[in-house]
């Protein structure tokens, strides 16, 4: 059987009691029906995850013993935050998965002159929840120790205007240097930009560029919005990160 692995952010301590948290109780109690005696792996987002053994089974708590820290090897070296113009639906939930499993270190969910979303309020703060509970979900399942954060929505100007990073791309089918031409930089922080279903308006390039972000291509086709993100992210990690 294999041990499941379970996300729960609060502090831990090697060889102690742990009192899991409601998420977290109701995933192993409830779903998986785990029992005392069975064997887990947790992790809290700050680096590391433990071993554990399920010492307390009830209806409303799990207790578990934790054993000792274990660093794990799936947490990325290369920093990216990726700009996402937000898509409908299952779009942006496989755009964020995918894009957890890939190595991003950060979501900023943008809103640009042609995207179709139209959240907002409370109904957009729900959203952004979704997506973060999206995220920690695909860290559970690859392995990382480290969930990337998802930022609350901003515009794409904003985002732009502010993102801090040693090298900054944009994907743009029209772009007249393919990606692997900048392979011989050595960048340790990296942005990269996609735009929404209807792409990128010629002003929103025009900000991005002159911002510092450099037009990139990724191949002959037109990729989705949600397919951009493995494409660029795989080789940004095969040129710069951890992907051999």
């Amino acid at each position: 059987m294999r041990i499941p692995r379970v996300y729960d952010p609060q502090p831990f301590v090697a060889h102690q009691d742990l009192v899991l948290g409601e998420f977290a109780a109701q995933h192993l109690g409830r779903v998986l029906r785990m029992r005392p005696g069975d064997q887990i792996t947790l992790f809290n987002g700050q680096g590391g995850e433990y071993g554990a053994e399920l010492v307390q089974v009830t209806k409303k708590t799990l207790v578990a013993r934790l054993g000792a820290q274990r660093e794990v090897a799936a947490d990325p070296r290369l920093v990216v935050e990726l700009g996402q113009c937000l898509s409908r639906g299952e779009r942006m939930e496989f755009a964020v998965q995918k894009a957890t499993e890939l190595g991003v270190s950060a979501i900023a969910p943008l809103f640009s002159s042609r995207c179709e979303v139209r959240l907002q309020g409370e109904r957009l703060a729900k959203r952004q929840q979704h997506l973060q509970q999206v995220a920690i979900s695909a860290c559970e399942q690859c392995g990382r120790s480290r969930v990337p954060d998802v930022t609350a929505a901003s515009t794409l100007l904003d985002w732009v205007a502010s993102v801090q990073a040693d090298l900054k791309l944009i994907l743009h089918p029209e772009a007249a240097r393919p990606i692997a031409e900048l392979a011989a930089m050595q960048p340790v922080r990296l942005a990269i930009l996609i735009g929404p279903e209807g792409g990128l308006s010629d002003d929103e390039v025009a900000a991005a560029e002159s911002a510092g972000f450099v037009p990139v291509l990724l191949g002959p086709r037109v990729l989705r919005t949600e397919t951009a993100p493995v494409a660029a992210l795989t080789l940004a990690h095969y040129l710069w990160g951890d992907i051999a």
